[in-house]
């Protein structure tokens, strides 16, 4: 027998077990930094959600344009202020009640404050725009009066500082409730059952449209929605969000921009923006400009609170596309909306509207969107459902 045949022989097997050890070596080396590879994000999106579990201080910091103001995010007051002119009283905001149900106020005798905040439908309408007087159907959508009180100004154009004003703006436009509010009064005061509520609530039983108008606004004050998911959340009750919900807020906040326009308690800003939903020369496409004369605002419209955006559809001041559900919103944002003023085009004098610079495409994948969506539910308030009052 060769020795050294055996010895080779040896060396092979020897040879080949060491080969098979290095590929088992390498293979495992490379499936464990598959494995990290896989899991860092999934780690790293669960160190993400308990962080917003702890104080908003602890959350990861907001990346804004320059200049931009951010109000912190917060809950709702339970009520916003009342004027000194027009205090809270219980009476006050009973009558008010009676008063916003009342379709004697309107021209035709037929349509009262709830026609058009009616609430079973979330306050609103549920139409993309208003109907009123006479059947006419208005250019705008119709908005929630759900935590209206706590607004500074009022109307997609933001026309009216406070609800006294704006109640005797819709209740006299001749397209909306066609009221004519002294009229409306004397009427009233031929109602028997009005005085005693009158005296209750003012110290008198003197009706008139001033009165009326206060007691309407003290009852828009009682309005609100200050116990959502998000409130509670907000308050520290931080287990009460789902992981995707988290993820949605994160999202909220950073990648997707909405924090630009949406934040503080009641989630606006506050101010007018043109997103590409106007149309030049189409319907009601001036925006903040009928009251400011400033290009910038051609077409600007106000930024609406997100509370209880799930049950106010449809969307935008025009109520923009038919059957444009959360998801078909967000897809427009996700895009960047559209330029749709063309800068070669005019059909009259006013300046042609330009997209807000705070409009920009999002990048933003299908699982993103759906987590998006599921923090936006969170600020779905209770309906505040109540059936009409008996009317004096």
């Amino acid at each position: 027998m060769n020795p050294d045949g055996i010895i080779d022989r040896n060396s092979s097997r020897l040879a080949r077990r060491e080969s098979i050890v290095f590929v088992a070596i390498v293979a495992a080396t490379a499936a464990f930094i598959a494995l990290v590879y896989t899991l860092a994000p999934i780690i790293e999106r669960a160190r993400l959600v308990e962080r917003y579990r702890g104080p908003q201080s602890q959350w990861p910091a907001l990346a804004t344009p320059d200049g931009l103001y951010i109000e912190a995010l917060a809950p709702l007051p339970a009520r916003p202020d009342f004027p000194v002119d027009n205090p809270f009283s219980e009476a006050k905001a009973s009558l008010g009640k009676r008063l916003f149900f009342d379709p004697r106020l309107s021209g035709s005798n037929q349509i009262a404050c709830a026609s058009c905040h009616d609430p079973s439908l979330g306050w609103a309408d549920g139409r993309h725009k208003a109907v009123g007087h006479d059947r006419q159907l208005g250019d705008l959508n119709t908005p929630t009066v759900l935590n209206a009180g706590f607004k500074d100004r009022l109307f997609w154009d933001g026309r009216a500082a406070d609800l006294e004003t704006q109640v005797i703006a819709s209740w006299s436009n001749p397209i909306e409730m066609a009221g004519i509010p002294e009229d409306a009064a004397r009427q009233l005061g031929e109602v028997a059952g009005y005085g005693p509520l009158f005296t209750d609530a003012y110290g008198d039983p003197s009706i008139t449209a001033a009165r009326i108008a206060r007691a309407i606004a003290t009852f828009m004050r009682t309005l609100n929605t200050p116990n959502t998911r998000f409130d509670r959340f907000m308050r520290g009750e931080h287990a009460i969000f789902t992981a995707a919900e988290i993820r949605g807020l994160d999202l909220f906040r950073g990648k997707a921009n909405c924090i630009r326009c949406h934040h503080g308690a009641l989630l606006s800003d506050g101010d007018f923006h043109h997103l590409g939903t106007s149309v030049h020369g189409v319907g009601d496409y001036l925006g903040r400009y009928r009251e400011t004369g400033a290009p910038e605002d051609v077409g600007a419209f106000a930024t609406p609170g997100l509370r209880n955006i799930g049950r106010t559809a449809p969307y935008m001041h025009n109520g923009f596309g038919d059957g444009i559900d959360l998801e078909s919103l967000l897809a427009l944002y996700n895009m960047g909306w559209w330029q749709n003023a063309p800068p070669t085009e005019k059909v009259s004098d006013v300046p042609l509207a330009r997209l807000s610079p705070l409009i920009e495409p999002l990048g933003l994948s299908r699982a993103e969107l759906d987590d998006l969506a599921a923090f936006l539910r969170t600020l779905d308030g209770n309906s505040l459902y109540m059936p009409q009052p008996d009317l004096p």
